[in-house]
C-alpha cells in the first residue's frame, strides 16, 4: 500500500506516479473528477461513453496498486480505456481523441508505453497477457513484473478467451485476470456463460473459511506450487458444499475471487493489494455498472455505448442533421425481413451486433429465426455452415474487420462445401474515427482468395436489395460488402417494389468516354463521378464502369475497356492490392492486354489507415475527387 505523504489534492491527476502518492480514501475524489472530465469531453467530441464511465474505478485501482508501466495492464477491446488515457499523461491531448492526428480511440503501443498491447477486437487480452507474464519469467526479471489482463463478461465468451484460459490453467504463471462484469456487450449479452456469471456468487462465510485455511496452510509450510492444485481442488469441494454450485474458473485451477463491487474503488484496491503477490493464476470478478456516474447512460447503456454529441447536464442527445437517406445497415435489415417473409429457409446470424447491423429488424418479428452468438465470429460462420448443410440459408451480418477473425471458417466450413451462406459485410471500407482496428480495409482482398466465393459490392441501396435477392437464390456462398453511413439512393422509395435478382458477374456502364477509363466497385462510384465531372470541365473524356461484382468479374466490360486502348484507373475503398485493381491487372495480362496502363487506387498496402473523419481519410488516401482527377491527368501526360 502506498505510504508517501499526501499532497493535499486529488482534484487532477496526470500520472500513475501522482496517483500512488494519494491515500486510499482520496481515490473516490479522483474517480469523480475523471468522470466529470469524460462527460465534458465526450459531450462535444463523441466516443465510447458508457463503457469508459463504468470502468473508471477499476482503472484507478489498477494504476494505484500496480507499478505501471513496468507492470503490465492489457486491456481487452479498449472501449473502457479512456480513464486510463487521462491518467497516463494524455489529459492535455484528450480533446483530440479519435481525430486525425489526435489520440487513438483505443489503446495502442505506438501512443504510450502504458498501452501495452493493441486493443480493438475482443477476447485477446488473456492470451497476450499470458505471453507477457511468461516472457517476464523467461527473462529472469527481478522482481518479476505483474501482468494483468482486463476482460469483459462479453469478451470472455469469445473462443480466443477460452483458448487463453485453457493455456493459463496449464502453464506456470502468475497472471491476474480482471473480469469486468457489467452484464452488457454493446447490446445485451447472450449465451449460457452470461447467465452463469450473473448467478456466480461467493459467500462471505466461504471467503472467511478459505482465507483462514490459506493462512493456516502457509504458516505450517503446506502451501507450495506443487500443492497449489490440490488446495484449489479442496477449495472447490468446500465451495460446492457451502454454495451448492461449481466454479468454472477454479475448475481450471485458476484461483477465483469475487464477485466484488467494481465501482467501489477503495474495496477494489484492498482486494488487489491482498491478491497481487499470490503465486499462480488468479481471476478477480468485478461487478460494474456501465455508464456509472451519468444517469441517462446508467438507464440505457446500449444507446450510450457511443451516443454522439449530448448535453452534459441534461443528457439530451444532439442530432447530427445529416442525410435523410436510409443507412446501409437499415436497407439490409428491411430487405432481409422482406426476403425472410417469402422464404422460410432464411435465417439471420450476428456476433453481438443485432442493432449495429440492423439484423434486429428481423429479430423483432421473427426472433426464432435470428441467432446472436455473442463475440464469436468463427463460431458464427461454422454455425451458419451447419445450418446451410441441412437446408437453411443463413445471412451472416458481421462488421468487415471482425469477419477477418473467421477467415479460415469461411474457407473450410462454407466455401469448401459450396454451402449457401450469404455474408453481409457491414462497415466495409473506411469507418472513420474508430481507426485502424475497425476499418474494413482487407475484405475484398481476402475474400478474393477464397475459391467459389461470389463477391459483390453495391453502389446504391437498390443494388444492395437486388444482390440480397440474388444471394437468397444462389446455391453457394456469396459475400456482399457495404459501408457505414447513408446509402446512395435512387429517386423514389427503395422499398416500393420487391428486390429483383441481378445477373451474377454483370456490371454497368455509367458513362462513356474515350481518353481514360475508370472502374469502381461499391459506393465510391459517387466520388468517381465527381472526379469525372471535373475532368469533363477541362475537356477530358472519361468512361466510368460500376463493376458491382469482384468475382466473377465482368469480362465484357474489361474487353470493352481494353479495346479503347487508353489508361485504366481502378478505384476501391479497400487495400489497392488483391482486390479490384489486382483483378483487372491480372485479366489484362492474361488476355494479351499487358500494354494497357492500369493505375490502382485504394487504401495503402504498406500501412494502416489512422482515425479521422471519412472525408479526411479519403483525401489522405487519395480517394477524393480532386486526387482521382489529378491521377487521371498524370496518366494522360505520360
Amino acid at each position: 500500500m502506498p505510504t508517501a505523504e499526501h499532497n493535499g489534492s486529488a482534484a487532477v491527476i496526470n500520472s500513475p506516479e501522482e496517483l500512488r502518492r494519494l491515500r486510499p480514501e482520496d481515490l473516490p475524489q479522483v474517480c469523480e473528477e475523471l468522470r466529470r472530465t469524460l462527460i465534458s469531453h465526450l459531450a462535444v467530441n463523441p466516443g465510447h461513453f458508457a463503457s469508459s464511465m463504468g470502468a473508471v474505478d477499476l482503472t484507478v485501482a489498477l494504476h494505484y496498486v500496480f507499478d505501471t508501466p513496468r507492470d503490465r495492464i492489457v486491456w481487452d477491446v479498449g472501449h473502457q480505456a479512456y480513464a486510463h488515457k487521462l491518467l497516463t499523461g494524455r489529459r492535455d491531448r484528450f480533446a483530440a481523441n479519435r481525430t486525425l492526428g489526435g489520440l487513438c480511440g483505443f489503446p495502442t503501443p505506438d501512443e504510450s508505453e502504458y498501452d501495452t498491447f493493441a486493443a480493438g477486437h475482443a477476447s485477446n487480452s488473456i492470451s497476450a497477457a499470458l505471453g507477457m507474464s511468461i516472457a517476464s519469467a523467461l527473462g529472469n526479471e527481478q522482481p518479476q513484473r505483474h501482468v494483468v489482463a482486463v476482460i469483459g463478461d462479453a469478451s470472455i465468451s469469445g473462443g480466443l478467451a477460452f483458448e487463453g484460459l485453457n493455456n493459463v490453467a496449464n502453464t506456470p504463471n502468475n497472471l491476474l485476470i480482471i473480469l469486468n462484469d457489467n452484464e452488457m456487450s454493446i447490446a445485451h449479452n447472450t449465451g449460457s456463460l452470461s447467465r452463469y456469471l450473473s448467478r456466480l456468487n461467493t459467500s462471505k462465510r466461504y471467503n472467511r473459511m478459505r482465507y483462514r485455511f490459506f493462512r493456516m496452510f502457509r504458516k505450517l509450510g503446506m502451501v507450495s506450487d506443487s500443492s497449489r492444485g490440490s488446495i484449489i481442488r479442496f477449495n472447490n469441494s468446500v465451495k460446492s458444499l457451502i454454495n451448492h454450485q461449481q466454479n468454472i474458473f477454479e475448475g481450471l485451477n485458476i484461483r477465483y475471487f469475487g464477485p466484488v463491487d467494481g465501482n467501489d474503488v477503495e474495496k477494489v484496491v484492498r482486494v488487489l493489494s491482498d491478491i497481487k503477490d499470490m503465486s499462480g493464476p488468479k481471476l478477480l470478478h468485478l461487478r460494474t455498472v456501465k455508464g456509472r456516474g451519468f444517469a441517462p447512460a446508467e438507464a440505457d447503456p446500449s444507446t450510450w455505448h457511443a451516443p454522439g454529441k449530448f448535453d452534459p447536464v441534461t443528457g439530451d442527445r444532439k442530432t447530427s442533421g445529416g442525410s435523410d437517406a436510409p443507412k446501409w445497415q437499415d436497407v439490409f435489415g428491411d430487405t432481409l425481413l422482406e426476403l425472410a417473409r417469402r422464404n422460410p429457409r432464411i435465417v439471420g446470424i450476428t456476433a453481438a451486433m443485432p442493432d449495429g447491423t440492423s439484423i434486429s429488424t428481423l429479430q423483432r418479428e421473427m426472433p426464432h429465426r435470428v441467432f446472436d452468438v455473442g463475440i464469436s465470429e468463427g463460431h458464427a460462420v461454422t454455425f451458419a455452415g451447419g445450418l446451410a448443410k441441412d437446408g437453411m440459408h443463413p445471412f451472416v451480418a458481421i462488421y468487415s474487420s471482425f469477419l477477418q477473425r473467421a477467415y479460415d471458417h469461411m474457407i473450410h466450413d462454407v466455401a469448401l462445401l459450396r454451402l449457401p451462406v450469404t455474408f453481409c459485410i457491414d462497415r466495409a471500407g473506411i469507418v472513420g474515427e474508430d481507426g485502424a482496428t475497425h476499418h474494413g480495409a482487407l475484405d475484398l482482398a481476402y475474400l478474393r482468395t477464397i475459391q467459389g466465393m461470389t463477391i459483390a459490392a453495391p453502389s446504391t441501396a437498390s443494388q444492395l436489395r437486388g444482390l440480397m435477392r440474388t444471394a437468397s437464390e444462389l446455391d453457394g456462398p456469396m459475400a456482399i460488402r457495404y459501408p457505414r453511413g447513408s446509402a446512395v439512393q435512387e429517386t423514389g422509395s427503395i422499398c416500393q417494389n420487391a428486390p429483383e435478382a441481378m445477373e451474377i458477374g454483370r456490371g454497368r456502364k455509367l458513362r462513356d468516354g474515350s481518353q481514360i477509363v475508370f472502374m469502381s466497385i461499391g459506393p465510391i462510384a459517387a466520388e468517381v463521378a465527381k472526379a469525372i465531372d471535373s475532368l469533363n470541365a477541362e475537356g477530358i473524356s472519361a468512361a466510368h464502369y460500376d463493376m458491382i461484382f469482384l468475382r466473377p468479374i465482368d469480362s465484357s466490360i474489361l474487353a470493352e475497356a481494353a479495346a479503347k486502348g487508353v489508361p485504366v484507373i481502378t478505384v476501391e475503398d479497400g487495400i489497392s492490392s488483391g482486390g479490384l485493381g489486382s483483378a483487372v491487372t491480372e485479366w489484362m495480362a492474361d488476355h494479351g492486354h499487358s500494354g494497357i496502363r492500369v493505375k490502382r487506387l485504394g487504401l495503402p498496402t504498406d500501412s494502416f489507415v489512422t482515425q479521422g473523419t471519412p472525408a479526411q481519410l479519403y483525401r489522405l488516401c487519395g480517394l477524393d475527387p480532386d486526387s482521382m482527377a489529378a491521377e487521371a491527368k498524370k496518366l494522360l501526360s505520360l
